[in-house]
């Protein structure tokens, strides 16, 4: 019963939200994304398992944090060593925390060496929404979407803005942006910088417990501009992150550029087409390991639709991929390793309907320089059963291309080395959905899939050298409620999952087997807003341990001052629990942040 307390104590407080005042109905959108299936869709129409976090979301969460909105989604699991700023972690469906693809707008941004997009570093003001596609998707994104694709769009707006921030554990925060928009395109710059002391990461259990405060400074920058010529419009856009952040026994200083260029728009009646060039280049310094970590990214991609018909698209599409990574030992002054690798790929995709019943067919073909050729397929059916009632099936296959370091690490001594010869880790998924709704006030959704995981790279054998041995599979089902009657905003999600290796019957670390979140949130005429976040999580597994179930409330409050003016509130860890993500890495107890924001109108 105790794991569900912090939920249930969130229905309690919900009656003490009814303050006295006049409540506003909440205007409910249906947000249009376009990583499910490479076109423009409602999310309403789309037969993947689809969670959205717009702007709305970012600044209404009052949060700086992407884990207080990534946690709170149906199948994520999100682990973190310590507070703000440490090492987080990602597990979609009980997948690997680099079995999911992730992009910048549309560029692949995970670390070359580990394959780990690293979401400790996020910078929330920079973003415009995020789209989370739970299940495979290779088979329009090519390698790496084992168990789901996310996507982060940086902000378009022209608005001029700013904020000033400021919490306990001496966090400072200060953000502004600036544009200008004309009939025929815009611009729009924006800067921030967080700074904050932070607290001790480690337990005294942690072989590398230094008993000091582990803090973290952000700087951002982040520009976009485009232009209408003719029928086509030209796109460019720039996101810069540079970043230090402290760990026992050490600090790091991370880089990071994600830029793009793209020309798109229409061909004919029923042609359209985007053709862009864009990149990423990282930079990982840490002084106290003598290493550095240097990485680059270029892509090129072509896609084309075409209307058929009035209820039909087919997409097709062309890619092009280069990589290179470089290990250096500043010591030595020398590098551990610098590989490149190229990927050329092609797919094709289409959507359709037939009276009742909606259809999704796609397949992609990826040639790579070092582990050769990978073809990947998908398919969903949804059937409208009444126009309240659909029920879905889909499936999927996936695979990741190993990571340098996997492929040409030396390893210590030979030890732990890396394998030229590895091949890609391969899944395939199935699903089956039901979706219930009631006007635009109310929805539920009830998922139930199954991820199977082979071929896994695991370090075993003479020396514990990388090899292809390990298997996994996740049974599981996700619960997701929506209910927006007037001046109300209540959202619930559960949920369960069978997360284990089949090799050994052992459960796969820090994944529970059950959680659930919830929000209940009331919103007055004025545009006030006082919400209560509940997330709880079941004992899960953690080298040699086992770590207990936990329950965490949060608070948030929004408070409109005057015209674009708003300050925001919002208290993680309400009732100071003291629980574990990692083992040997603590949680910070209450963490209070103070936002005044400033949009323009």
């Amino acid at each position: 019963m105790s794991f569900f307390r912090p939920a249930l104590l969130a229905a309690a407080l919900a009656p003490a939200l009814l303050l006295p005042a006049q409540a506003q109905s909440l205007p409910r959108t249906d947000p249009v994304l376009v990583t499910a299936t490479r076109l423009a869709q409602p999310q309403s129409a789309s037969l993947a398992a689809v969670s959205v976090i717009d702007r709305d979301a970012i600044d209404a969460s009052a949060s700086v944090d992407v884990l207080d909105l990534l946690r709170r989604v149906p199948g994520l699991d999100v682990v973190r060593g310590g507070g703000l700023g440490q090492q987080t972690s990602l597990f979609i469906r009980g997948g690997n925390s680099n079995h999911a693809l992730v992009l910048i707008d549309g560029v692949r941004v995970s670390a070359l060496g580990t394959g780990i997009y690293p979401w400790e570093q996020l910078p929330l003001s920079a973003i415009e929404r995020i789209e989370i596609v739970r299940g495979p998707r290779a088979a329009l994104w090519g390698a790496d979407a084992l168990s789901g694709v996310i996507q982060i769009f940086t902000r378009r707006d022209a608005a001029s803005r700013a904020a000033l921030r400021a919490g306990n554990h001496d966090t400072w925060g200060i953000e502004a942006g600036a544009g200008a928009r004309s009939a025929r395109g815009g611009f729009g710059l924006s800067a921030g910088w967080l700074d904050t002391r932070g607290t001790d990461a480690t337990t005294p259990s942690n072989w590398s417990h230094d008993p000091d405060r582990d803090g973290a400074l952000y700087r951002t920058l982040a520009a976009h501009g485009d232009l209408a010529l003719g029928s086509q419009q030209v796109e460019a856009s720039l996101l810069h992150g540079d970043n230090d952040i402290e760990f026992d026994q050490g600090r790091s200083n991370t880089r990071q550029d994600v830029f793009g260029l793209a020309l798109g728009g229409g061909l004919g009646a029923d042609w359209s087409h985007r053709f862009s060039l864009s990149g990423s280049r990282d930079r990982l310094d840490t002084p106290d390991a003598v290493t550095r970590y240097l990485s680059r990214r270029r892509q090129a991609d072509w896609q084309h639709s075409l209307t058929t018909g009035t209820q039909g698209a087919l997409t097709l599409g062309l890619s092009w991929l280069s990589e290179r990574g470089r290990q250096m030992d500043t010591a030595a002054g020398s590098d551990v390793y610098g590989q490149s690798r190229h990927t050329r790929a092609a797919f094709a995709a289409w959507q359709g309907r037939i009276d009742a019943h909606a259809f999704e067919f796609s397949g992609r073909y990826d040639d790579n320089s070092v582990y050769g050729s990978e073809s990947s397929f998908a398919g969903a059916w949804g059937w409208e059963l009444t126009g309240a009632l659909r029920l879905s099936a889909s499936w999927g296959q996936g695979f990741r291309a190993p990571t340098m370091n996997e492929l040409y690490s030396p390893g210590w001594g030979g030890w732990y080395a890396g394998n030229p010869a590895l091949a890609p880790e391969r899944s395939e998924s199935t699903e089956l959905a039901l979706r219930l709704t009631s006007g635009a006030a109310s929805e539920v959704s009830l998922r139930a899939f199954r991820n199977a995981l082979d071929q896994l790279i695991d370090f075993s054998g003479a020396q514990a050298q990388a090899i292809n041995v390990a298997r996994a599979r996740t049974d599981g089902a996700e619960l997701e409620w929506r209910w927006q009657p007037v001046g109300w905003n209540v959202e619930a999600s559960a949920t369960w999952q069978d997360p284990q290796n089949r090799d050994t019957g052992e459960a796969l670390l820090r994944r529970p087997a059950r959680k659930a979140s919830a929000l209940v949130e009331r919103v007055f005429d004025g545009g006030q807003r006082l919400g209560v976040e509940a997330h709880a999580a079941s004992e899960r597994p953690d080298f040699g341990t086992r770590l207990a179930g936990y329950g965490v409330l949060s608070a948030r409050a929004s408070l409109p001052l005057s015209a674009g003016l708003w300050l925001d509130a919002r208290i993680d860890n309400l009732l100071d629990r003291d629980y574990v993500l990692v083992d040997g890495y603590r949680t910070p107890g209450p963490t209070a942040l103070l936002s005044l924001r400033w949009q323009a109108r």
